[in-house]
């Protein structure tokens, strides 16, 4: 263990040497050597946010709403697929929904196109899903159409099970803001193919057959979607037929998620065949979870002890506090910022915001006043990297230039989890 001498050793590019001793201690040759990085601890401050949260917010949102793609919803209940992430229906069109429903609340200017906007993509997730009878019955396609990762054909005709909970809450978002029916009823029936798909120790697949249901293999998924979905119709709507599901779900993340640490990412533009455990672990997995049972109102002392363990572990293996310089002298990475996935290891907003609202939980729930520290220099680098003429948050928070610049990807329900991290921090703050 190195753990003696740790503290002691500087940030930076490090060579480990292994040397054997004999019995009074002298070297006898060496066993081998590794060269590593000791990473950055945090070291803050950072730079501050650099405008107000609830306006860095509203510009983020007003950003995606002006957007050709978003307006093309006006007119219309099919995508425009110009925007080529619409081919993530359930991720990107349900996300579209939520926004547009933050938009109607917090800036009235713009209800009603935004309502309208929200309403013809919900009509055409509606009328995407399967029917009723069908093993998936009122799921949205995940894939749609034949667009970046829809053509591989791993993806063709199959789901990643955790998806339609995005659609789920977009609807719920939809008739908290509206009233309609239609759309809490759709919410339901969703929860409902949910039971189904169901096993009794609680677990459900990470990606089936969109038609039959079926298991691609043996992978499951990390059920915090779900047990957030039904969570929210019992609490909000006072709907209690999912509280066996909810109770199974969440035993099943305790005995097997929780006991193993296998915090398997479930990401539908990256393959889950053949994936073998902790392969591709993800804050995407562990920071939600985390967020999740410290929201509990019967929260335990395992539990606030389970999620600060997932804290860390979110922070230890994909918070980058900062990052050595290239050759010429330039940091390669706005930092703070978090890294998405061992499978793709690309500091992402939608990482840094699960992370810091794990952190802000954390700090609710304890008083952590660190934890607030962190949460806040992550959301801090939020307004850093925003466009300050335009509002865009970039998705991706690496250096890039040129041809290279103009081929990164953006994903609305990423620039919704900023906005959603951005609104806390502000409302955090405002009651301090």
């Amino acid at each position: 263990s190195l753990a003696p001498v740790w503290n002691d050793i500087p940030v930076g590019k490090v060579r480990l040497t292994v040397e054997g001793l004999d019995a009074d201690g002298n070297v006898t040759g060496i066993s081998g050597q590794r060269d590593f990085l000791r990473d950055f601890p945090f070291h803050g401050p950072y730079n501050s946010n650099v405008r107000p949260y609830a306006e860095a917010a509203k510009m983020a949102a007003l950003y995606i709403h002006g957007l050709p793609a978003i307006q093309h919803w006006m007119d219309s209940a099919t995508p425009d697929m110009t925007y080529r992430h619409n081919t993530y229906a359930c991720k990107i069109i349900g996300s579209t929904i939520q926004l547009e429903c933050l938009i109607a609340r917090i800036l009235p200017r713009h209800r009603d196109e935004a309502l309208q906007i929200a309403r013809n993509a919900a009509r055409f997730l509606m009328e995407q899903s399967r029917p009723e009878g069908a093993p998936l019955a009122y799921f949205p396609p995940t894939y749609y159409s034949n667009l970046i990762s829809s053509s591989r054909e791993e993806n063709q005709g199959k789901a990643m099970t955790m998806e339609a909970c995005f659609v789920g809450n977009a609807f719920l978002d939809l008739y908290d803001i509206t009233g309609e029916d239609t759309y809490l009823k759709q919410a339901v029936r969703i929860a409902d193919t949910y039971k189904s798909l169901q096993a009794p120790d609680g677990s459900m697949p990470i990606k089936v057959d969109y038609l039959t249901g079926e298991p691609v293999n043996g992978c499951k998924a990390m059920l915090t979607p779900v047990m957030e979905l039904f969570s929210r119709l019992e609490d909000q709507y006072g709907i209690a037929d999912f509280r066996d599901n909810l109770e199974r779900a969440a035993g099943w993340m305790d005995s097997v998620a929780m006991a193993s640490f296998d915090m398997t990412a479930q990401f539908e533009d990256m393959t889950v065949l053949n994936q073998k455990p902790y392969q591709n672990l993800t804050e995407c997995a562990s920071a939600p979870y985390a967020s999740w049972l410290l929201n509990r109102g019967d929260i335990t002392d395992r539990m606030l002890d389970d999620a600060a363990d997932l804290i860390r572990f979110s922070e230890d293996q994909f918070v980058c506090w900062d990052v050595l310089p290239d050759p010429d002298g330039i940091r390669t990475m706005s930092t703070p910022s978090v890294y998405e996935q061992y499978g793709y290891r690309m500091p992402i907003d939608h990482s840094s915001a699960v992370v810091a609202k794990a952190m802000m939980d954390l700090y609710e729930v304890t008083g952590d006043e660190l934890a607030l520290a962190k949460a806040k220099a992550l959301v801090d680098n939020l307004t850093v990297v925003q466009n300050p003429l335009n509002g865009q948050i970039p998705t991706s928070l690496d250096l890039r230039s040129g041809a290279k610049d103009k081929g990164r990807g953006f994903w609305t329900n990423c620039t919704y989890a900023s906005i959603t991290a951005l609104l806390r921090m502000e409302d955090i703050m405002e009651h301090r």
